[in-house]
Formats: C-alpha cells, structure tokens, sequence
C-alpha cells in the first residue's frame, strides 16, 4: 500500500541517507507512470548499491562520495553482464538519481 510516495519522489527532494536511496527506488514501484526501464535501472541499482553500502554502515548511514565511487566502480564492472543497451539504461538513470544526493 503507497504511503506518501508523492513526497519520496519528489525531484527537488535531497537523498541523504542509505534508507532515503532505497525509499526512493521503493516509491517508484508504487508510481502508476514510472516505466519498465526506470523499474529496471532502480532495481538493478539496489541490488549494487545495497553490495557497497554494506561496508559503510546501516541504512540510516549518509550517502558518501566513497559509497557513489563504489556503486560507480560495481556499475563499470556490470558491463559484462548487462546488454550495451541495458548498460547505457542503468548508467542514465544512476547518473540523474545522483544530482538528487548532497554531494
């Protein structure tokens, strides 16, 4: 059941923490306009943003320029596993939810 979702995705809203990122991508699955790549990309992006996250903390941990260096790095290395298309898909949306972070 969506609680707020209007405000979890807000564009002008700052991510600050671990647990912000997740409620973000988790508030896209209860968007009825959001499209099967952006589904795709937030996805994909949890399961490698959640393997570095591990190393700096709990979800309530502050986004880190160390944390995106490391999602960046696992991203460079996914792109033997993903499509080029798939790649350039996931790239795109990483690099938009990344102006959203207090960097």
């Amino acid at each position: 059941m969506p609680t707020n979702t209007s405000s979890s995705n807000n564009s002008s809203e700052k991510l600050t923490t671990i647990a912000d990122f997740y409620q973000y991508l988790d508030g896209l699955f209860d968007l009825d306009d959001t499209d099967s790549d952006t589904l795709f990309s937030g996805g994909y992006l949890r399961g490698l943003f959640s393997l570095v996250a591990t190393e700096f903390g709990d979800e309530s941990q502050a986004i880190t320029s160390a944390l995106v260096a490391g999602v960046n790095e696992k991203l460079t290395q996914a792109k033997t596993e993903l499509s080029p298309q798939d790649h350039a898909i996931v790239t795109n949306f990483w690099l938009k939810v990344q102006q959203r972070f207090p960097l």
